[in-house]
């Protein structure tokens, strides 16, 4: 007799090849457990993979005793959607839309979903209905329209009202002493007849300077006539408006308009150029821009599409001075000498101390600034060979040294110096190894101060790190990063303004006892987000700030000693007063 092709009997091909999801996962594992085979064969023989039987595995280990327990089925049906479907089509023959059936079935007790109610409809072949005109629209309560932004509706005629923003106002004394105006006619920044350019950047300002959120919190501010008044507008402009004009705004403005607000800090003391941190920042692209390079986000820890920020922050002032968007990865070692070279045309000498991480620019940059006569101080990785240098030095040549820094954990690490030579640098530099500073590996300076104690040298980069909080209250207060924002701004123009609302904030926190270090975000919530009444007089705009802990700070800085008269406010005094 022939032999049967396939000799499994009905029987065991019931055991073997199981059909329903319980019986496989029975045979598999007892397979696996009881016949102890590799748990790779036993995941190729009942068609699993090998990841998902590792899991069903593990499940099985931690509940061996209720695995197979018989699970009760759930419903087949669904009473409430079979209850609504009758009154869902009736409707939907009258031509009902979704939400008006939604608040149909709401109003009788039967409530469902809009998600509900258009599966009912496809289920029975209906199809969309067609957009309607105004005049087809139910009868029901619809969204009021705002007024539409024109500077020529704009008038201080006599009134009393309420805005959220009161905290807004403080920044205009300061914005007037800078010659605001001035510097946005410098720049060519575009304007229209409806909003010219000086009341399009105070728009942008305000909601920088108010930490809103671009991306959904902008039509809040619509109805509250405060940001309008501030920015010398009827209402404020929609979040269209303010899309369109970022995209009309090129880098020579922005440029021109950077080199005038530096000129601005200059003349009250900021910005002197004594020392500077530098950084790069990437900000993190969502979209599908396939010429958005990828770069290294320190939040994320991993490589992303970003758009890369360099930025320059003054050491004893703490204020951005420079930025610059958009830098590709073969021209990030330069943006250094981009720096040095746009100092010197604003302020015409070379800044002084330059203090940046390891990845910022090259051995051959560093020469090229040496050689220019800057002090420069930088960290250098550690590799392989500067690790076994370190611990191949003997101790005597170690020694300890003191950083003078109040309330310091680590303030007596141990430091060995030498004078070594680096590819492309011409000449030597000094290279100092420091442990015992509460990092597990030793910390490697590099700098062209041949003369300074170390001490001095250590407690300068230890101030570094002011510029990575900077970079952080940027990110969470000014929203730094908000790219997929639904008011899309250049990247380049969104720094500008960054830089601009940091600079004020350091003005204005310099004048308030104990606070001159401190964060925007801090400053913000402690004097700035507050509401006020607003009144309206002839040739005068008081704002009246209501009673707070931090008012008599304000007060000693000399808020609201002197009145200020406000050009965009066609010369209207504005008055601060405290309640």
């Amino acid at each position: 007799m022939k032999e049967s092709v396939n000799a499994l009997t009905p029987e065991a091909r019931f055991f073997l090849e199981p059909q329903s999801a319980a019986q496989r996962q029975y045979e598999a594992l007892r397979a696996r457990f009881v016949q102890a085979l590799p748990s790779q064969e036993v995941a190729r023989r009942f068609s699993y993979s090998p990841g998902a039987f590792r899991v069903l595995c593990c499940q099985f280990r931690r509940h061996p005793f209720d695995f197979f327990q018989q699970r009760k089925p759930g419903p087949k049906t669904q009473p409430k959607t079979n209850v609504a479907r009758p009154l869902i089509i009736a409707l939907r023959k009258q031509n009902h839309s979704v939400y008006d059936i939604e608040r149909a079935l709401k109003n009788r007790g039967t409530p469902l979903s809009d998600t509900a109610v258009w599966e009912v409809l496809r289920q029975e072949g209906f199809a969309r209905l067609p957009r309607r005109a105004e005049d087809e629209l139910p009868d029901r309560p619809k969204p009021e329209a705002a007024a539409v932004a024109d500077r020529r509706e704009f008038s201080l005629t006599p009134a009393r009202w309420t805005t959220q923003l009161g905290g807004l106002f403080l920044f205009l004394p300061w914005l007037v002493d800078c010659d605001w105006p001035q510097l946005v006619r410098q720049a060519k920044f575009p304007g229209t007849k409806m909003i010219p350019a000086l009341q399009a950047l105070l728009c942008l300002l305000g909601l920088k300077l108010c930490s809103r959120e671009r991306k959904s919190h902008v039509m809040d501010l619509v109805f509250d006539p405060g940001l309008a008044l501030f920015a010398g507008l009827n209402v404020a402009p929609k979040t269209t408006y303010l899309s369109t004009y970022s995209d009309r705004v090129g880098p020579h403005m922005t440029e021109a308009f950077r080199g005038g607000w530096l000129k601005a800090l200059r003349s009250h003391q900021l910005a002197q150029g004594h020392s500077f941190n530098l950084d790069f920042h990437a900000i993190p692209y969502f979209g599908q821009d396939e010429f958005v390079e990828r770069h290294y986000l320190s939040k994320r820890s991993r490589s992303q599409p970003s758009i890369l920020v360099f930025l320059a922050q003054e050491s004893d002032s703490q204020v951005v001075c420079y930025s610059c968007a958009d830098v590709p990865k073969a021209r990030q070692p330069d943006q250094v000498l981009r720096f040095v070279e746009f100092w010197r045309q604003q302020t015409g000498r070379l800044p002084e101390e330059l203090v940046f991480d390891s990845k910022l620019t090259t051995f051959a940059n560093l020469s090229r600034l040496n050689e220019l006569g800057l002090t420069f101080m930088t960290l250098r990785r550690r590799s392989s060979g500067l690790l076994r240098q370190v611990l191949n030095t003997p101790r005597s040549a170690w020694r300890t040294v003191h950083l003078d820094v109040p309330h310091r954990q680590y303030q007596d690490p141990r430091v060995f110096e030498q004078r070594v030579k680096l590819k492309g640098y011409q000449g030597q530099v000094r290279q100092m190894f420091i442990t015992e500073l509460g990092h597990e590996e030793p910390t490697i300076l590099l700098t062209n101060d041949l003369a300074s104690a170390a001490s001095k040298r250590i407690t300068r980069y230890a101030q570094r790190m002011l510029i990575e909080n900077h970079l952080a209250d940027a990110v969470d207060f000014f929203h730094l990063d908000a790219l997929s924002s639904a008011v899309a701004l250049k990247v380049d123009f969104d720094v500008v303004l960054t830089e601009i609302a940091t600079g004020l904030y350091r003005l204005m926190a310099r004048q308030l006892s104990g606070y001159e270090t401190a964060k925007a975000r801090q400053v913000y919530r402690h004097f700035l987000d507050t509401p006020a009444q607003i009144e309206i007089q002839q040739q005068r705009v008081e704002v009246q700030l209501p009673k707070r802990a931090h008012n008599p700070l304000l007060i000693a800085a000399g808020v609201g000693k002197k009145e200020t008269a406000i050009p965009w406010w066609n010369n209207h005094k504005l008055a601060i007063t405290f309640g």
